[in-house]
């Protein structure tokens, strides 16, 4: 990338290859006008592409400086590039969208095809009751349905929804500062693996509502897990996570 200092801030110019929905490169050009106050102030940014349409730009455009307000009054630039390249091709409006809702069940598909789980597994959460409230905040604007799980020293986020909503989340997740570290510093979540990430099948049992919940046994984690119709990805993923 290049740099050019100005009176006003500094401009960078950068070029990045992306991978978009049909597994084509996407060649990128985003320019960040970093301001005097920058980051306290949000950056201006301008995408361009020549494989993109004006529209689709103006989305992605629009999307960074989404994500530019999560990081108010933190260095962004990095995370908003990890970002774009990760979820450009659930940004752009395509043609015909994955998930079209005039899929009828007669054509052997619906629009249930495009609600994915994820299982997430977290080590700690020290600032446990700020954490949790971030993750609820999430869930909601993400329209996630599902369960934060806590049995003795296991965390557990169980999410369903959209996909591209889950791919956000996992985003949100990565690069936010959502815990504390020893010293009481602000941190982000350093130690959260993914269990899986999956397409919800038909006997799996959709939930309606996202909750927060403590077990006081393995049995009863289980069951929650059975309710679900996911018997099977509990006794494969979770026991092991008490060794």
């Amino acid at each position: 990338f290049d740099t050019f200092p100005e009176t006003h801030g500094i401009t960078f110019r950068i070029q990045i290859s992306v991978k978009e929905l049909l597994d084509t490169d996407v060649l990128l050009k985003l320019l960040f006008h970093l301001p005097v106050n920058y980051p306290s102030t949000l950056p201006d940014i301008s995408v361009s592409s020549d494989q993109l349409t004006r529209a689709q730009c103006m989305d992605v455009k629009d999307k960074l400086l989404e994500q530019a307000k999560k990081h108010l009054s933190e260095p962004m630039v990095h995370d908003l590039l990890l970002w774009i390249q990760q979820d450009l091709k659930y940004v752009i409006r395509q043609p015909a969208t994955v998930c079209n809702e005039k899929t009828t069940l007669s054509e052997g598909t619906s629009t249930e095809d495009c609600i994915w789980m994820l299982l997430l597994h977290l080590d700690h959460m020290r600032a446990k009751a700020k954490y949790v409230k971030t993750v609820e905040k999430w869930a909601s604007e993400l329209k996630l349905t599902g369960r934060l799980m806590f049995m003795g020293k296991i965390i557990l986020i169980l999410l369903q929804g959209d996909r591209s909503n889950i791919k956000e989340y996992l985003i949100l997740h990565k690069t936010s500062k959502v815990d504390v570290d020893s010293s009481g510093k602000k941190c982000k979540e350093k130690m959260m693996s993914v269990l899986c990430e999956t397409k919800v099948q038909s006997q799996h049992k959709r939930f309606q509502t996202f909750e927060v919940k403590e077990y006081s046994t393995l049995d009863e984690l289980q069951k929650e897990f059975e309710t679900a119709g996911l018997t099977s990805l509990f006794f494969e993923l979770v026991p092991p996570l008490l060794k």
